[in-house]
């Protein structure tokens, strides 16, 4: 049962600890995916490795710095001068917020870096951030664009009922 009444807003300092908490969280993540890829890929299947090993790698790094620093540079916080804190930074547990698609591409990212040590295919799941991508701007953006209704014409007035209302009006007179 949702709780009545107003939803309760956070303050700057538990904005500011909870997106600490959660960037150490999404680096852990990372640090992680890529333990296990280069121990398995390039440690224990290193004679496998091919240019493409090395390819996806750099591209799954990249993609892991881009998220990363916009998500720390989106949580930076504002310290006053003598140490008090005033701005947390924008909240990246907010739902609907551009962290939480930037939390969904490291995740997306490390789970296919994981599972492509059993098989090169998983890259493909990638495809996933650009569909979905595609998606929301279908949906928030085209969809609505392309479907909006065009701005009504005046309605042409047939000659002959525009001569009788005018005749009509006038009598009136």
């Amino acid at each position: 049962m949702a709780p009545k009444g107003k939803v309760g807003t956070k303050g700057k300092k538990q904005i500011y600890e909870e997106n600490e908490a959660t960037l150490k969280f999404y680096t852990r993540v990372i640090l992680g995916a890529n333990a296990i890829y280069a121990a398995i890929n390039l440690l224990v299947f290193y004679s496998s490795s091919t240019f493409w090993t090395w390819l996806l790698l750099v591209f799954a790094l990249a993609v892991y710095v881009g998220s990363y620093r916009s998500m720390s540079a989106m949580a930076k916080p504002v310290f006053a001068e003598d140490g008090s804190l005033l701005d947390g930074g924008i909240d990246l547990n907010m739902e609907q917020g551009m962290a939480e698609h930037l939390k969904d591409v490291i995740l997306l990212t490390a789970i296919v870096q994981v599972l492509s040590t059993i098989s090169s295919y998983f890259w493909y799941l990638w495809l996933l951030a650009p569909a979905r991508a595609l998606y929301l701007l279908w949906v928030n953006f085209l969809g609505p664009w392309f479907s909006a209704e065009s701005p009504s014409a005046p309605e042409e007035v047939n000659e002959k009922k525009q001569r009788r209302q005018e005749r009509r009006q006038m009598k009136r007179f």
